[in-house]
């Protein structure tokens, strides 16, 4: 049932080289299909909990993939990414505009060419004035693009590609490529992200983009010196109140499992120090997902596997005397468990998703965790089938002003075969 999935993820994996093959196959995704673009279909409820899928994707204009999770603006309208289709097999950016109970599926952008960028695979990120920052994995000169998306003053009323892109920045390599995660910003309009390759020694770095005359200028804060010290950098940066960025390194020194990282600015450049370093143990494995920082200034984040039960796990970092203390909040069972960051409601539950092997039937699931008498209740508020309810979702969640959780999965649905990837809503 997932075995599409699979085959596609060596887009977004850590070697430059090999990600560069699908973008050929992708090219070829032109024109495949226009239908309509009203979805509503209803399952049945899980645990007091109303799960439907919202769209539908058909690897057609609509684009297919869609592995990066939602954002949310101020009017519960819906913005992600696919990272493959689309109008010119590039990979596209959507809207999902919610009108009572039905959705509206518009396509603001879709890459036409690979220089502006290819295969986006990070949320987009939501200004004041509505306009949308995001990354794109490939394209660009030969690293990927970070670009700014605003609508179009001219262009016609259309679902299709009515927003102008402008390119902030291409990576070459040297500088970074494959930028992926979420972007971060500062009071001032800087822009921090993280590439998964590129750089010094092709490892990923940790950059800075800073708006100057109309341009942006990159500041490589972090290149991994070598892949058995701080490589991967997943998951994008979080800032604190006192401009410290925190983010996790999939795979770090001595043994190769990962680690969370806090590079603090220091004179005119920045230092890099572990925050806590992964055994491979009961802690888990392998972060990939990126981290939340709490309003008390606590650490949440997950481990694509390992653990107690082999399904990766959720943790939390607690700032003490000067360093940090590492809580392990939830094992999971199964094969590979959550593969983005966390969300966090105002009573302090965290929600997530788990993919391959997780969940009832092996692919996938939507969790609740509640804090319970100094401890923490799982909850199950979805289990995917692989049907038309999707299958493999390799997102974070986002919520609205009334409790409805958003996400996507990356291949399941109504599409031929396995389909190619929904958007669901979860109603409390």
């Amino acid at each position: 049932m997932y075995g599409k999935a699979r085959s596609h993820r060596s887009i977004f994996g850590m070697n430059w080289s090999s990600a560069k093959a699908p973008l050929a196959v992708k090219l070829t995704l032109l024109f495949l299909i226009f239908l309509p673009w009203f979805i509503n279909l209803t399952a049945q409820p899980v645990l007091g909990q109303t799960y439907r899928v919202i769209y539908d994707f058909t690897n057609g204009a609509d684009g297919w993939f869609p592995a990066t999770g939602l954002t949310i603006d101020a009017a519960g309208n819906l913005y992600g990414t696919t990272a493959l289709g689309g109008l010119y097999g590039n990979g596209a950016v959507f809207k999902l505009t919610h009108f009572g109970s039905r959705w509206v599926f518009t396509l603001p952008y879709g890459f036409p060419d690979g220089y502006d960028g290819a295969s986006p695979n990070g949320r987009v990120a939501i200004a004041q004035n509505g306009s949308l920052y995001g990354t794109a994995y490939l394209g660009g000169i030969s690293g990927g693009t970070v670009f700014h998306l605003k609508p179009s003053p001219t262009a016609p009323r259309s679902v299709f590609a009515a927003w102008d892109e402008n390119v902030l920045y291409r990576f070459n390599g040297y500088d970074g490529a494959g930028p992926q995660g979420d972007l971060a910003f500062d009071s001032l309009g800087n822009i921090y992200g993280t590439t998964l390759n590129g750089g010094d020694n092709g490892w990923g770095v940790i950059y800075k983009l800073t708006p100057s005359g109309g341009a942006w200028t990159e500041t490589v804060l972090y290149s991994a010196p070598n892949c058995g010290y701080g490589c991967y950098p997943y998951g994008g940066v979080v800032l604190d109140t006192a401009g410290n960025l925190y983010g996790v390194f999939y795979i770090d020194r001595p043994d190769g499992y990962g680690a969370v990282y806090e590079l603090s600015p220091s004179g005119s450049g920045w230092t890099e120090q572990t925050v806590y370093r992964f055994t491979g143990g009961s802690d888990g494995q392998w972060p990939r997902g990126g981290l939340i920082l709490s309003p008390s200034g606590k650490l949440y984040g997950t481990t694509s596997t390992g653990g107690s039960n082999g399904g990766g796990t959720v943790f939390e970092l607690t700032p003490a005397s000067g360093g940090w203390t590492f809580n392990l909040v939830y094992a999971f069972s199964g094969d590979i468990g959550p593969q983005d960051k966390l969300l966090m409601d105002n009573a302090g539950n965290l929600y997530g998703t788990t993919s391959d092997g997780g969940g009832a039937y092996g692919l996938g699931s939507v969790f609740k965790l509640t804090p319970s008498d100094g401890g923490w209740t799982y909850t199950s508020l979805h289990d995917f089938a692989g049907g038309t309810d999707g299958a493999d979702p390799f997102c974070s969640l986002v919520s609205d002003a009334n409790g409805n959780l958003y996400g996507t999965t990356a291949d399941g649905g109504l599409g031929s075969g396995q389909g190619y990837g929904i958007v669901f809503e979860i109603t409390p």
